[in-house]
């Protein structure tokens, strides 16, 4: 059965203070993240908003133990990381979590992330996706969305976002997942799930980022339920190849898969100040048709399950 919120654990990992900027969606989710582990893991980071949060050694707002590393080598570290726990004899005592952002993943690392789901490495990889390289100044990434202004895409991005989730689920990967920041019962339930599978497990997860998509801080998560009731963010996972709609958007299914429509998720956004009618026309053409793959696919395996039963 799903967590509830109240039943989330009240043991925190992650210290009060850090340096992230006000009402980042990390620090909701590294809390979840971390204690759905019980705090019996090994995190490795590479540069990223991340970093910044955490705090560099003596200083640090997290309280497991955890290594920095250049940005394109976080799968590689993790992977070396999980080598010498094997080695030592150590493996069943913690968990090794890789987490980098969206363009720490989908592009400058992901060779050393795909090289590591070849190999069916043994860890936990988790992108939190904030849709631009943040820490750096707001540059697009593969995962930002079309129509996004960025400091590279004064205009617009023309693109839209890479399928991350649908290329590590492409490698054969046992566990593949994507969750939001926005529905913490969600990441933990995912993360736990994760925890108790062998070899490379893929999570990602939206992670709404005030200064560089343009709200107010305050509007974090409202925010990030919006972009899933929109269909921009959709909550499933695949056990084994089998896929399965999650949390919110499994509700939104049961309902009829009526979404928001994208309009009114552009507007609450500086970010996509001046993007015309006609672009999110064409992003809401993307939506609907993405949203109806995942609906026929969740409907597909609930008559497979059931007619194996029977």
């Amino acid at each position: 059965m799903p967590t509830k919120i109240l039943d989330l654990p009240d043991t925190s990992y992650v210290l009060p203070g850090n340096r992230a900027c006000a009402g980042c969606g990390i620090g909701i989710a590294l809390r979840q993240i971390t204690a759905a582990l019980d705090g019996k893991m090994v995190m490795t980071v590479p540069a990223s908003c991340l970093t910044v949060l955490g705090g560099m050694y003596p200083i640090a707002s997290v309280s497991v133990p955890w290594l920095n590393v250049a940005f394109p080598s976080t799968a590689a570290a993790a992977s070396g990381l999980a080598a010498g726990l094997r080695a030592t004899g150590r493996e069943g005592e913690m968990t090794v979590l890789a987490m980098a952002g969206d363009g720490g993943t989908g592009d400058i690392g992901i060779q050393a992330l795909s090289g590591a789901a070849e190999r069916n490495d043994d860890f936990i990889y988790l992108c939190y996706d904030n849709e631009a390289y943040m820490n750096t100044g707001t540059q697009r990434s593969g995962s930002t969305p079309a129509g996004a202004r960025t400091t590279t895409t004064w205009a617009g991005k023309r693109e839209n976002p890479k399928d991350l989730p649908r290329i590590m689920e492409a490698h054969g990967i046992p566990y593949v997942a994507s969750t939001s920041a926005a529905f913490p019962t969600d990441v933990y339930d995912k993360v736990a799930k994760a925890r108790d599978i062998h070899g490379l497990r893929y999570i990602h997860m939206n992670t709404p980022c005030p200064s560089g998509w343009s709200f107010d801080p305050k509007d974090t998560v409202a925010i990030g339920k919006l972009a899933v009731d929109s269909g921009l963010v959709v909550l499933y996972e695949v056990v084994d190849g089998v896929f399965r709609l999650t949390s919110r958007s499994a509700s939104l299914a049961k309902a009829g898969g009526r979404l928001k429509p994208v309009a009114g998720y552009v507007a609450t956004q500086g970010r996509f100040r001046g993007m015309s009618d006609e672009a999110i026309a064409s992003v809401q053409a993307w939506v609907d048709t993405r949203w109806a793959g995942y609906l026929a696919r969740d409907a597909a395996e609930h008559c497979s399950s059931q007619t194996t039963a029977s």
